[in-house]
């Protein structure tokens, strides 16, 4: 539970935001009135679209206008040069592709609120790079626009935006029919270690939109499929054996100095051939009295193949090699284990959403379910019994998902824009392994392991704009939550038979304020400042990520059952500038969080030493932001956007692991420089460059692993480029090419290489 000091802070924020409400005077209270819009909201990105989400703090807005200048396959493609913004995107197709903002790192997922239309993408079903969002629902060819923002300014969002929040906004139909289609082909030619491939696929997407004339109905219905070949994301590496030097006399093993443990590559692995499918329909219906309701329904499909592991050992015949003890240089090691593996997904999002004015108010209703409706992932127990498809194991999910829902009413009463509303979500998990004799069919399966658990979260909030005077802003808002994690259970076997274990329920609580201003200092300068506290509560795989001894009980150095939320103290300042056809905008960012979870190795409650979720108590960051937005520069046609960022992210206080204290935290980099310039040329052309880079960060929480190759994160500067030409007025070609330089970075595995691609699109 909150504790009293910090619930008492919060609660005299609740009434002084209580207190303020009234002074709308009778008049106000009774009837609505316009707000008079004072100095403009700060914005970066689109000059004319409406934000969807509340921009307080830094708020970016990214429309066609960027989107075209995007060598975009995925959707998450479309936000990659946001100003200290990242994707974690390792290959065309990647299933966990995290993002970050500012100096939350790519382990970090569960601090990034991601909505498509309103409705939660977020899987929040654990922290880790393993639980991105689940961004196979959508295309990018049907991507309205991206809303950004950096950190919880708004009451309106739980303590997930403590790094940040999205909001995807889908095109709407347009009145009368509408049909389009995309087609696009890529190419990478990879060299890295032994291997030397073209890694190429395709993509494609058909689709129409309808809007009844003078009716009441709207239609959108759309088909994507995406293949590709995915390049290596790991390698094998070998291990010194002890004794004689004995074993197959083999060539081909590579030698890296860099590597964390300096051992030869003996081949490459997790080469993902992806394969997905989305089917997504969305259905409106306008009742003609403000009344609205859309649903919504997509689809996603996945297959991930991983069954052509690469050896670069041969023998002195000329073999493959993939098993056994082994002679480099005259030197014993023994092969890794190398399994072959699947993976299947079929997920479904299905929502709804209701809207219409009640009693002077807006309401606004929207309930949605994300079903993982099928996740099998099976794996061969070594190389031999993959290839003869002999035993492994087969892990499949049970009921898996979650359902979130939101109400929110908005009225403007006087000089105030007043919002109330609850939102909550129920999130669940079931997984189940067995061992099986043939991994491939999953036949004779043997109960191996099991988990299973749930979090719920409920959240009350109130958030209400000022609009003091014509030149300033004030905002404030206060947020309740209840958080509740119960039906957590472990299971394996034990003496020929299941044993489950139980996990306590827990139940926690939150209150958290957050308070604005916005000023206009003199004509064209504009400044804000935000403030705010947020709580982001342990997710399912933080809390039920024990495992149980051979006894059937209970592992001491696998968890930590005292796991507590994470709490922020996040404070931001910005100021604007508008030039003519220049907008610069500056921002100055700290974060404070206490009791961060995050996943290392220490000490336990028991005093054993473990490697699992614990708390740190106590990481700070703060920062500095530059943006510069530029239009026409010297000539028509030619816009410029470039953001630079210094961060400074640091563990404070970590008692589990004392010498990480002073160091700058995993995955974040000192610097970040992205932007992008387009260029019209011509009526018909247009040109465009874009470019990323980031400083080389720490890998471990202890600032002992730095380096430029696989193991670590390194530093990167990559430079895209695209050429497109509207062949018609109904068709467009592009052709482009990203990571010019062929910059080979890492995040642990292995980044893209240089990678062509050729689209075609058309609309009618």
């Amino acid at each position: 539970m909150s504790s009293p000091s910090f619930r008492a802070r919060s609660l005299a924020s609740v009434a002084t935001l209580c207190f303020a409400l009234p002074a709308l005077g009778d008049e106000g209270a009774t009837q609505v009135a316009a707000v008079t819009t004072a100095a403009e909201v700060i914005v970066v990105g689109q000059r004319d679209a409406p934000i969807s989400i509340e921009p307080r703090g830094l708020s970016v807005s990214l429309g066609q206008e960027q989107f075209a200048a995007i060598n975009a396959v995925n959707v998450e493609d479309l936000m990659k040069y946001a100003p200290n913004f990242f994707v974690r995107k390792r290959y065309i197709g990647d299933s966990n592709a995290i993002i970050g903002f500012r100096g939350t790192s790519s382990t970090q997922s569960a601090r990034a609120l991601v909505m498509v239309d309103g409705f939660l993408i977020s899987n929040f079903l654990g922290n880790s790079y393993a639980f991105p969002p689940k961004w196979g629902v959508i295309g990018s060819g049907e991507v309205q626009q991206f809303d950004v923002v950096y950190g919880p300014y708004s009451a309106r969002y739980p303590g997930n935006s403590m790094g940040g929040i999205i909001s995807i906004t889908t095109k709407p139909p347009a009145e009368g029919v509408e049909s389009f289609a995309t087609a696009q082909y890529f190419i990478q030619p990879y060299k890295q270690y032994g291997t030397n491939k073209d890694f190429q696929g395709y993509t494609g997407e058909a689709g129409f939109s309808w809007k009844q004339k003078d009716g009441p109905w709207s239609a959108r219905l759309s088909y994507r499929r995406l293949e590709n070949d995915g390049h290596p994301q790991q390698f094998y590496q070998l291990t010194r054996a002890t004794g004689a030097a004995t074993g197959t006399p083999v060539t081909g093993a590579v030698i890296d100095p860099g590597l964390i443990t300096q051992t030869p590559i003996a081949g490459a692995y997790t080469v993902e051939d992806t394969t997905q499918d989305q089917v997504r329909a969305r259905l409106g219906y306008d009742f003609g009295d403000g009344w609205n309701v859309t649903g919504i329904a997509a689809v996603w499909l996945s297959d991930y193949d991983s069954t052509t592991p690469q050896s670069y050992l041969r023998d002195g015949a000329g073999n493959l090699v993939y098993s056994g003890r082994v002679l480099v240089d005259g030197v014993p090691y023994t092969m890794p284990t190398i399994n072959l593996s699947k993976n299947e997904r079929r997920e479904i999002l299905s929502g709804v959403k209701l809207s219409g004015p009640v009693a002077g108010w807006d309401l606004s209703l929207n309930l949605s379910n994300f079903s993982i409706d099928k996740q099998r992932t099976r794996s061969s127990n070594g190389y031999t019994n993959g290839i003869n498809d002999g035993a492994g194991t087969d892990t499949r999910a049970g009921d898996t998902g979650w359902w979130s829902g939101d109400l929110l009413l908005e009225r403007t009463l006087g000089d105030h824009e007043l919002a109330v509303g609850i939102n909550s979500n129920l999130y669940y998990t079931d997984q189940t392994i067995n061992n099986v004799s043939n991994w491939r069919s999953g036949a004779n399966p043997v109960f191996s392991t099991a988990t299973a658990g749930k979090t719920r979260q409920v959240g009350l909030f109130i958030d209400d704009a000022w609009q003091v005077s014509d030149r300033w802003t004030l905002t404030g808002g206060v947020r309740v939550d209840q958080w509740r994690a119960f039906d957590g259970s472990l299971g394996n076997r034990v003496a020929g038979a299941p044993v489950f274990q139980n996990y306590d329920n827990r139940k926690d609580s939150a209150i958290n304020p957050t308070l604005g201003a916005q000023v206009e200092l003199a004509p064209d300068w504009v400044a804000q400042v935000s403030l705010a506290t947020a709580t982001r509560f342990p997710t399912v795989g933080e809390l039920f990520q024990g495992r149980l001894d051979g006894n059937g009980v209970f592992d001491p150095n696998s968890f930590d059952p005292n796991l507590k939320p994470e709490k922020s103290r996040d404070a931001n300042l910005m100021l604007r500038h508008s030039f003519d056809d220049v907008r610069v905008t500056g921002s100055l960012f700290y974060q404070r969080v206490d009791d961060a979870i995050f996943s290392q190795q220490g000490f336990n409650q028991f005093g054993v030493v473990t490697s699992s979720f614990k708390n740190i108590d106590r990481m700070r960051q703060w920062g500095v932001e530059a943006i510069i937005e530029a239009f026409d520069v010297g000539l028509d046609g030619l816009d410029i956007d470039f953001n630079a960022a210094w961060i400074d992210a640091k563990t404070l206080k970590n008692r589990a692991v004392p010498a990480s204290e002073g160091e700058q935290f995993p995955r974040i980099p000192h610097w970040r420089l992205n932007g992008n310039a387009r260029y019209r040329f011509a009526p018909d052309w247009q040109l465009s460059t874009g470019w990323r880079y980031a400083s080389r960060p720490n890998t471990d929480l202890l600032g002992t692993q730095r380096g430029d190759t696989y193991g670590y994160v390194s530093e990167f500067m990559i430079f895209d480029a695209k050429l497109s030409w509207d062949v018609t007025e109904q068709t467009q070609l592009s052709f482009g090419v990203d990571n010019i330089g062929n910059d080979k970075a890492w995040v642990f595995h292995p980044y893209p290489q240089r990678t062509f691609s050729l689209e075609l699109k058309w609309k009618g």
